[in-house]
């Protein structure tokens, strides 16, 4: 089983201007594989898209719901219960996905879709519907902030699996609610990652990523993964063709969607919960190649 999210760091490398995080060299000048200003590459085409235009539960054609952990305690510590289709975790409305992050009121009865946990949540993922090798992806959306709160933005290696972090995982984006306004890029393999304690990571610092949307985005090459935010790229991973170890991305990947409660990194300095309940609203995700 994957011990997905193990994702929180020391050494954190912040950037405003692009940081390669390589194990081989890097892009030279008019690289072909990388887009120098960012944004969908040139000859890229919309092969998959969920605009969110019908009100609603999440359409079951395209996301599934991550309950796998619910049961056994999630990663990292985390402290929520990722619901399946409840609409107080996950609905679409407006022509957006909010996914909201929740104190329940455990004095009331029951109910099986929350767990009788105090934090529920949602954890939406393409895995089974859809899955893609290489590409440009582009999900614009605005994050929820506070002290506890650990959204993400992120794919792992569609089944069938070995072992985490043998098959990789793209962490597109990430942001802490104790340092608000950092927004984090890192890249996990087998030779790198944060077990080892020397995951390819890089952050950037966007203030308004709680009250305004912004477009996270990751361009996925056979050469190289570079992230960006807004067409600003600030972070590469460059294959350097030693082997899966340190490069597992030549398979299928899936998408994930998700607000994090506490956990050994978002909860690192305790969850407020006078915050709840928190949102993150996601206008769209696009995937070209």
């Amino acid at each position: 089983m994957k011990n997905s999210r193990g994702r929180w760091s020391a050494g954190l490398v912040s950037a405003s201007m692009i940081l390669v995080a390589q194990t081989g060299a890097a892009a030279g000048p008019g690289d072909p594989n990388i887009s120098a200003a960012g944004g969908v590459p040139k000859g890229y085409h919309l092969v998959w898209s969920d605009e969110f235009d019908v009100a609603g539960l999440p359409d079951p054609a395209k996301w599934a719901y991550d309950t796998d952990r619910n049961s056994a305690g999630w990663y990292n510590n985390e402290l929520q219960y990722y619901s399946r289709a409840r609409a107080e975790n996950s609905r679409i409305a407006d022509g957006k996905l909010v996914i909201t992050a929740r104190k329940e009121d455990l004095s009331t009865a029951g109910l099986p879709d929350w767990g009788r946990q105090k934090y529920s949540s949602a954890r939406l993922v393409t895995s089974g519907k859809a899955a893609w090798k290489y590409g440009f992806f582009e999900v614009r959306a605005k994050l929820p902030c506070g002290l506890g709160t650990w959204p993400a933005i992120w794919t792992l290696s569609a089944p069938p699996q070995t072992q985490w972090p043998d098959d990789g995982e793209i962490d597109i984006m990430e942001h802490v609610g104790f340092d608000p306004g950092v927004i984090h890029a890192t890249v996990h393999t087998g030779a790198f990652n944060h077990i080892r304690g020397n995951q390819k990571t890089a952050t950037t610092r966007i203030p308004d990523v709680c009250k305004e949307f912004h477009r996270y985005q990751v361009h996925w090459t056979a050469s190289r993964i570079t992230i960006g935010i807004d067409d600003h790229d600030y972070y590469q991973f460059t294959n350097d063709g030693s082997g899966n170890a340190a490069w597992p991305f030549d398979s299928p990947q899936y998408l994930i969607l998700n607000v994090a409660v506490g956990g050994d990194w978002g909860g690192q300095k305790g969850v407020d919960d006078a915050i709840f309940p928190v949102e993150m609203v996601v206008d769209y995700v696009r995937v070209y190649q």
